[in-house]
């Protein structure tokens, strides 16, 4: 009798057993310590003079590369985590809903260029790509689960921008209570200003951001 109370409660959602570590291994499961997530490296926030280009975006790519082969060769995953509007801008938040309206073409809309990530970051064969229509890289995405599932403790952040969708990723890791590291060579915003405002806050948020040297020093096995 106890144990079909509990299975009603667990049905009904008011028992949960689950924490952020638990619940969905398997032995199949392929297993990661850290993951590296790169944020929205696609042309129309990469690109000179795209709708969206974020001055100090390509100047990161060869240290996001630099990165990301590091990942792979230690066993790390690599995820990209992208943006993807649609056609029509119905799914974009509201303040960019103009950038789709009058004729405008939008941004990060799926089969387009701009929609695309930069050549020089393809992602390869054993990478993922998560796809997200807010500054989150975990706001209605797929992507707890995921690290979840691999075992991910420790994420570490690249891509572009700082104040939006660097730091709303970062902070909802942290929340997630993952270890949360922002690689500042692989991190970009408009301007060095810009950059050194949200990296201050980051910090006193209780987020680590170190250099991408500091990172291989910190956590290679």
């Amino acid at each position: 009798m106890k144990n079909l109370v509990l299975l009603l409660l667990l049905v009904l959602g008011v028992v949960n057993t689950s924490t952020a570590r638990d619940g969905y291994f398997t032995d199949k499961t392929e297993k990661h310590d850290v993951a590296v997530l790169i944020i929205d490296m696609q042309n129309d926030f990469v690109k000179p003079g795209a709708i969206l280009c974020v001055d100090g975006a390509m100047p990161t790519v060869p240290a996001i590369k630099d990165l990301a082969s590091y990942a792979r060769e230690h066993d790390w995953k690599v995820i990209h985590v992208i943006r993807a509007h649609d056609k029509d801008g119905i799914n974009v938040d509201a303040p960019r809903i103009p950038l789709f309206t009058d004729g405008k073409p939008g941004y990060c809309v799926p089969g387009t260029d701009g929609g695309k990530i930069v050549d020089e970051l393809t992602p390869e064969p054993e990478d993922l790509v998560i796809t997200k229509t807010r500054n989150s890289g975990f706001f209605q995405t797929n992507l707890d689960m995921v690290l979840r599932r691999m075992g991910v403790k420790t994420v570490i952040l690249a891509g572009t921008q700082y104040p939006n969708c660097v730091r709303g990723t970062a902070a909802d890791a942290m929340s997630y209570d993952y270890e949360t590291v922002i690689c500042l060579d692989a991190c970009s915003a408009k301007t060095p200003e810009v950059a050194k405002a949200n990296i201050y806050d980051l910090r006193n948020m209780g987020i680590k951001c170190i250099s991408l040297d500091e990172v291989k020093a910190t956590y290679t096995k």
